[in-house]
């Protein structure tokens, strides 16, 4: 018997919901389509779909089933699995329970007629602290996705993140004092880089998995009605419960607010937040596309004269820095605060004379270009600057994998259904709010949130960032004598005709130099610094 999970028939979901009717579900199987269609997808892609057995992923099943077979895709194997559909269950091995549930959760997808795998997770360095038990798991969780769809040559992962979960993020994240960007929330669709690329020949993907969250506009009660309309059990995680974790206290509070005005202006804020990130981001595409140049050894050179950073907004130019500097450092938080007013000041004080290190990039005017150019380059003193991994090895492929020329299409499909580019600021808000004070207060100005909505807020808000300021001390006090590990060093072997990746995102291939001819070195080195080492040809990025 499972202690923990319980699968909740529809006779317990009928004590807390009134039956969902046939035009609910209709309803939600119309928004699912558009949604779909919106991320560029059609019945015949194959997917991968992230599934714990709660509710939320129990629904994504559900809906993401029933579009398929609405496209008139059929089963396969037999007429017992939909075609092109795999449900990844993660067992992270937390609990003691954790693999008979994931059993049950499999048998109960399955049922569906979605084929389901189970991946465990393992923590070769112990299991994680509570304070960061939860970031650890999802870290663990998004890997193991990522491993899954490249073995099984899939393209595309939907996530089960709804409405609710954006509003919780919402206030966690006022209680951080993020700015708007941040506060926009999940993206509908984003991109999951692998950290180990697999090397083919030339031809490899480095677009990464296209994740999808097509559930964004659905509530928790929505997740509720979908699987009983479909008489579909799910469990309950009781960790969700726990009050240790920021997110479930904030869940708790926003579930104990019967107000549906209050839950509907909350959702017009994220609206207006996704709004501005829009038109940020295009902004910054727009920019790089006219003024970055990423070269293929891994630096990137802005044309400061030509971008005019004195006439671009401090949002824009602080978006587009970090976009730069994330790509060439390879690490995954953006810059912020004190160290970005820093470069914010840099880039605008043209021509630029000077140099400096900051978020893992060593920054310097390029040569020859009298300050008017500036060249962003991974710092020696990164930890990322050494680290190296293995790469898969595959036979030489004359073109991309089938998968990776998919997401390339899904993609263009995507940007052709709906180019929602906003070619001026006049209806962009939050544009100049540089606190979560003065956001609050903008929003409160534009009739975005009602007076008992600010208070609401305002008061979840404080009640956060006091238990997040709580658990800073004392995580301080126990980590005084956390000792940091280097990260410069490495102990991968290297030898002639192996390939590694540098940075997890440019390649490194060893050769014999005498099997190296004039024209490779050439055509795919370019500029690059050579030395001769044991008679192997080392390229250094």
């Amino acid at each position: 018997m499972l202690n923990a999970l319980r699968f909740s028939p529809r006779s317990h979901l009928l004590r807390f919901f009134c039956k969902s009717s046939a035009s609910d579900m209709e309803r939600y199987k119309e928004s699912f389509a558009r949604r779909m269609a919106l991320a560029g997808l059609k019945p015949h892609h194959r997917i991968a779909l992230g599934v714990s057995g709660g509710p939320d992923s129990m629904a994504l099943c559900v809906m993401t089933a029933g579009w398929k077979l609405d496209g008139f895709i059929e089963r396969d194997e037999g007429l017992k699995f939909i075609g092109g559909l795999l449900a990844i269950v993660v067992d992270h091995r937390l609990r003691a329970e954790s693999a008979e549930e994931a059993i049950l959760v499999r048998e109960k997808v399955s049922k569906m007629g979605i084929k389901c795998e189970i991946r465990c997770c393992v923590w070769s360095e112990g299991r994680p602290k509570q304070g960061h038990l939860q970031e650890a798991a999802r870290e663990k969780r998004y890997e193991i996705f990522q491993d899954i769809c490249i073995e099984h040559q899939i393209g595309v992962l939907l996530i089960a993140h709804h409405a609710d979960d954006q509003a919780e993020l919402l206030i966690l994240r006022l209680s951080r004092n993020s700015g708007v960007l941040g506060l926009a929330g999940m993206p509908f669709t984003s991109q999951l880089f692998p950290t180990n690329l697999h090397y083919t020949g030339g031809n490899w993907g480095t677009n990464g998995i296209l994740m999808v969250r097509p559930l964004l506009e659905f509530g928790k009660d929505d997740m509720y009605k979908i699987c009983q309309g479909a008489n579909q059990p799910f469990v309950e995680d009781p960790t969700n419960q726990s009050k240790l974790f920021a997110r479930n206290r904030i869940r708790l509070s926003l579930r104990s607010m019967p107000s549906r005005v209050f839950k509907s202006e909350i959702q017009m804020l994220i609206t207006a937040c996704r709004l501005t990130r829009s038109f940020v981001e295009n902004a910054c595409f727009k920019m790089i596309k006219e003024n970055v140049a990423v070269m293929d050894h891994g630096y990137a050179i802005i044309d400061v004269e030509k971008l005019e950073p004195s006439n671009v907004d401090d949002l824009c130019l602080s978006k587009l820095l970090s976009m730069v500097l994330q790509f060439i450092s390879q690490r995954h938080r953006p810059v912020r605060g004190g160290t970005m007013q820093l470069l914010l000041d840099y880039i605008r004080a043209v021509p630029c004379k000077t140099s400096l290190t900051v978020a893992g990039c060593y920054i310097s005017p390029a040569p020859r270009s009298k300050g008017l150019k500036v060249l962003i380059s991974c710092s020696v003193d990164s930890p990322q600057s050494s680290r190296m991994r293995l790469s898969y090895t595959y036979p030489l492929l004359e073109q991309q994998p089938s998968f990776v020329r998919e997401v390339d299409e899904i993609i263009m499909d995507a940007k052709s259904y709906c180019d929602q580019s906003i070619s001026d600021d006049s209806g962009v808000p939050f544009l100049h709010s540089k606190s979560s004070k003065a956001f609050l207060a903008e929003a409160k100005k534009l009739d975005l949130i009602s007076e008992s909505t600010l208070a609401t807020i305002l008061s979840l808000q404080t009640e956060e960032a006091k238990n997040f300021n709580i658990k800073a001390e004392v995580d301080t006090d126990n980590n005084l004598n956390y000792k940091m590990k280097s990260g410069n060093a490495t102990n991968i072997e290297i030898y002639p005709g192996l390939s590694c990746h540098f940075m997890s995102r440019f390649l490194v291939t060893w050769k014999l130099f005498k099997d190296v001819t004039k024209d490779e070195i050439a055509s795919s080195l370019g500029g690059s610094h050579l030395s001769r080492k044991d008679d192997c040809l080392k390229v250094i990025r």
